[in-house]
């Protein structure tokens, strides 16, 4: 008998799915379209971990669970932490978090994907409304900015068909060999592009005024910022020409245009700002507010819910916790060794907990470290309900099959709760409760209570008109060394599935398939084989995100708006091994 499900992953798609016999099936209706991204379809040859250990000797579940309650009972609570990942995308995987803030223990913030473009968002728009899957397919031209969608969004692909399409990318992707124009710009440019694009949209009169008078009185003022970037020294500082610009201008005008983002743009200290110069582009062509038009980045996926979970707890950033301080951490669905940046500091700082329990689906470096492991039951076999950041589908995830291995995020809380005496209601009034956020549309599915259009009576800010970016830092902090890029594979979801190996670099260097080198930044190196990939820029070093080692090179550092985490920050520097 099939069941319908749906999957939990951190990515754009949010895949629907039919459980039939033991097999996962892609969902024909909606935006699943009857195909499974590249992860989902290999999903159950993934191996989960079926027993709990403490200190390396399997243990029962019965006795995982005693332990945990003593770790806890035996640590202050100031000096518990709950460092959870985001990388599920279930509503009911906060519930781990009521108990640790009932309890007294601290639980963290920030990010380490996304933070810093949705701040600049939200300083911009004063919400993040994202553009729908259902909009885009009504545009008539799209520009992919920064994103790899037959990686990371395989569903948008069918939508850009007998589309125009712009790619602006570093790297030379499957997409970009499809598009009717691509430009390979520099890494840690896209600002300068962004503020270009207005300044000459606005000297060839093709900017929205009527929308400008509305909702962007400033955009005078902003003109005059975009003015401080000297014009050839800024085009070759991105690696661009000005018949480049000039093509992007003449493919959108009057058009219905979809700005598509990827995170990458935003892995810097000034991410907010990149995120907020692309905005104000789409802001001077009035592409807010209209159908087919906008710009998709991640949207909230828990925008308009109100979370039924006690949260209200101490917290420390997730970019740089020091776990030092810690005697007990609770990790959950999370591998920092691998995932934090400069994991060199992760590593030693961890190293000085008393009690690391490890909560989750699979073996990493985090928990070949843990004293403590418990293994986490897989999607197929709980209760969840999930909603998306790229549409507003809410889609319910009832559990389709049962398993002797593992624990459901829920039922190791209601154990918690009730060894400690906090008060936590029933699974499936939770769920109910995150329902009640949703309606039926016409096909009979749940959509959260989201406008299908975004903006339509202006900007969430006190005046509803969009605040433009004021300052800019036009120094030239340019090196001789490399930059790094660190995007998403199709192999591994971060550091779980077939992790990536190797280190890609462009030809031009001199070295080999299979020849080790070493990267190395100010934080760390790291060494392993070469790939040649000539779609890479000569000066682009990329290492997939999950690779082992990786987070050796990052820094620890914050965005200056969104604490996110700025993997590609820090230039680097190859040599022979």
């Amino acid at each position: 008998m099939s069941k319908s499900t749906a999957c939990p992953l951190d990515c754009y798609d949010a895949c629907e799915i039919i459980y039939d016999e033991g097999l996962i099936k892609a969902k024909k209706e909606g935006h699943t379209n009857g195909f499974l991204c590249p992860h989902l379809n290999h999903y159950q040859k993934n191996e989960t971990i079926k027993y709990p250990r403490y200190n390396g000797k399997e243990i029962s579940l019965d006795e995982a669970l005693l332990r945990l309650q003593e770790v806890l009972f035996q640590t202050q609570k100031d000096k518990i932490l709950h460092y959870r990942s985001s990388g599920n995308f279930g509503l009911m995987q906060e519930v781990s978090d009521h108990f640790f803030a009932s309890y007294g223990a601290t639980l963290t913030e920030g990010s380490l994907c996304d933070g810093a473009g949705e701040a600049g968002i939200l300083e911009g728009r004063g919400s993040n409304n994202n553009m729908t899957l259902e909009e885009i397919d009504k545009s008539e031209v799209v520009i992919v900015w920064g994103r790899n969608p037959h990686t990371t969004s395989s569903h948008l692909l069918p939508l850009l068909k007998d589309k125009t399409i712009i790619v602006i990318d570093p790297v030379k992707t499957k997409i970009a060999k499809m598009a009717d124009l691509y430009i390979q710009i520099k890494p840690h440019t896209d600002i300068r592009l962004a503020m270009l694009l207005s300044r000459f949209l606005h000297i060839e009169n093709g900017c929205d005024e009527d929308f400008l008078d509305k909702y962007a009185s400033e955009s005078e003022e902003y003109y005059e910022l975009t003015q401080t970037l000297r014009i050839k020294k800024t085009l070759d500082k991105m690696d661009v020409s000005l018949g480049q610009i000039g093509e992007i201008l003449s493919m959108v005008q009057n058009k219905k245009v979809a700005i598509v983002c990827g995170v990458g743009i935003q892995k810097y200290r000034d991410g907010a700002d990149v995120m907020r110069c692309i905005d104000a582009f789409a802001v001077n062509l009035g592409l807010f507010n209209k159908e087919g038009c906008g710009v998709a980045y991640l949207g909230s996926s828990k925008q308009g819910i109100k979370s039924p979970f006690n949260t209200d707890a101490k917290r420390v950033s997730k970019v740089d916790t020091n776990f030092s301080a810690f005697d007990t951490v609770f990790i959950q669905g999370a591998n920092p060794m691998s995932q934090m940046p400069n994991s060199l500091r992760v590593a030693m700082e961890l190293s000085q907990v008393k009690n690391i329990v490890y909560f989750g689906l699979y073996e990493n470096e985090t928990s070949a470290m843990a004293h403590l492991v418990i293994p986490a039951k897989s999607f197929l076999y709980k209760n969840d309900i999930r909603t998306s950041y790229s549409h507003n589908v809410m889609s319910l995830m009832p559990k389709v099959a049962d398993t002797e291995f593992g624990i459901s995020e829920y039922d190791l809380t209601a154990y918690l709760c009730t060894q400690f005496s906090i008060k936590l209601r029933s699974e499936s009034e939770y769920i109910e409760h995150f329902k009640s956020f949703s309606h039926e549309n016409d096909t009979g599915n749940l959509e959260v209570q989201r406008e299908p259009q975004s903006y339509k009576n202006g900007f969430d800010t006190e005046d509803n008109e969009f605040l433009f970016l004021e300052e800019f830092d036009t120094k030239n902090k340019d090196s001789q060394k490399m930059y790094i890029i660190t995007p998403k594979s199709a192999k591994s979801l971060n550091s779980q599935f077939s992790r990536e190996e190797h280190i890609y670099i462009n030809a031009s260097h001199g070295y080999s398939d299979d020849e080790m080198i070493m990267v190395t930044s100010k934080n760390g190196n790291i060494k392993a084989k070469v790939q040649i990939n000539d779609d890479l820029r000569d000066d682009c070093v990329l290492i997939y995100s999950g690779t082992k080692g990786v987070n050796a090179l990052t820094s620890s550092l914050h965005s200056h708006d969104g604490k996110c985490a700025v993997y590609q920050e820090d230039k680097v520097e190859i040599s022979k091994c």
